[in-house]
Order: C-alpha cells, then structure tokens, then sequence
C-alpha cells in the first residue's frame, strides 16, 4: 500500500511502514536529525527532527507516515526549539569547531549551521573527558560525543561485536567501551567496522590521518546539509570527509 501527506505544503508519497522521516528523506526534503540513520532501527534521542504532525509534536524518525497527515517541519517555533537543543549540546560537551579536525564535516556543526545557531548562549559545562589513543589505527575524543548511539548501533547490529554501550544517566551519561580495561585497544574494534564510520562529529577519528582535505574544501564547507546529506553517508565512499 502507499499514500501521501504534505510536509510544509508540499505533497510527499509514502509506502506502508516508511517513516516520516523516511518519506521525506525519499522526497529529498531535508529534517534535521543527528541520531538517524536510515540502515539502522530508528531510535529518537536527539530530538530534533521532531515535527508538528496535526498538531502534535512527534519525531519524524519514528513516527510512521500515515495517508492525509499534514506535517510542518519548518515553522519559526520549530526551528527555534532545535536551537535551543543544539545550544545545549554545545555547551554539555567540549566541542571547540576551529580546533577540530572534523570542523567543516561534522553533522552537528552543519545542523547548528542549518537552523542558524551561530553561538550558544549558555554557561559551559567543560566536562573533564578523556582521550582513548589506545587503539593503533583509531582514536576516540570523549569530549565531543553528543550520545546520539550510532556507533553503539553499528557495532550491535552490523559488525555484531557490541564494542560501545552507554553508560550513566542523566548529565552522568557517556560513552563506554565494553572491554576488559574499559580501552578501545583492548576491545574487538577494527577500523574497518561499521561503528568506525558512522560518527557525526569528531569523537570517533582515524590515526594518522589528520587534515587530508584541508578546511574550506570539505563537505559542508561546499554545500548546505540540507543538501549533501549526513556525513556517514559520504564517509563509506571517502573515508578522507
């Protein structure tokens, strides 16, 4: 079976069992997300593709499409909300964009760029977080994790290795490695998983490798993410982006 709603006025078709977010995405129309990826089970914790669908808020990535629904994606109180989420990401980590050897290829970079959060407006929480260089070929930066799981997703449900989990709640809550010393190097991690190239910040970076295409040529230095898409997607082609 299929339908059609609209998303901001336009008209988007639908097959049964897709998502808003899959219809949309299908549609080329961009909502902006963090969490979502298309190959893995929706999981909603970003919250930020949340949508008006008839009236109620709901996240697109998992709420199914459904035949005459009239969603908006781009309202000022929607777009307002999503800043107000970034901002505090921002501030909960320590994300330091001109230092950052994923400034111009990192989704929550872009995102915050897309819905036009240009600086936060709250105090800065400066966690103290670590730096595993454990692992030979693969570094991970605790510091800029957003939590978004989909590296915790890769490792479970591609790579069947269950290398990530999360741990903690709350402001407590972080990333883990499921390994005897609590190491990357220590874990079954290979930089050829899955869980090794679905990162959307600067958490999860390979060795060695630092700076292979220079700032002001990456991804969305050149164009919109509303337009390119998400950065995992382009990482299993050109693992330099």
């Amino acid at each position: 079976m299929s339908g059609k709603f609209t998303i901001d006025g336009v008209t988007v078709p639908f097959e049964t069992g897709q998502s808003i977010m899959d219809a949309a995405l299908a549609a080329k129309i961009y909502i902006p997300h963090l969490c979502h990826n298309p190959e893995f089970h929706p999981h909603g914790s970003c919250r930020l593709c949340c949508v008006n669908a008839d009236g109620r808020t709901v996240a697109a990535c998992t709420t199914p499409a459904a035949e005459g629904i009239q969603v908006e994606n781009e309202t000022h109180e929607i777009t307002t909300q999503r800043r107000l989420l970034l901002k505090l990401l921002f501030v909960e980590g320590n994300h330091v964009c001109p230092a950052c050897e994923k400034s111009g290829a990192c989704q929550l970079q872009a995102v915050a760029y897309h819905c036009g959060m240009l600086a936060p407006e709250f105090v800065h929480f400066y966690p103290k977080r670590a730096v595993d260089a454990s692992h030979p070929e693969t570094i991970i930066d605790f510091n800029r994790c957003i939590l978004c799981e989909l590296c915790v997703r890769a490792s479970r449900e591609f790579d069947h290795k269950s290398v990530f989990n999360i741990g903690g709640r709350g402001i407590q809550a972080h990333l883990m490695i499921n390994s005897p010393s609590g190491k990357l190097g220590d874990s079954a991690f290979s930089a050829r998983d899955k869980a090794a190239r679905v990162c959307p910040v600067g958490a999860i970076l390979p060795k060695h490798r630092g700076y292979n295409v220079p700032i002001g040529k990456r991804l969305y230095d050149q164009e919109s993410i509303s337009q390119v898409g998400d950065v995992a997607s382009h990482l299993e082609h050109d693992d330099d982006r």
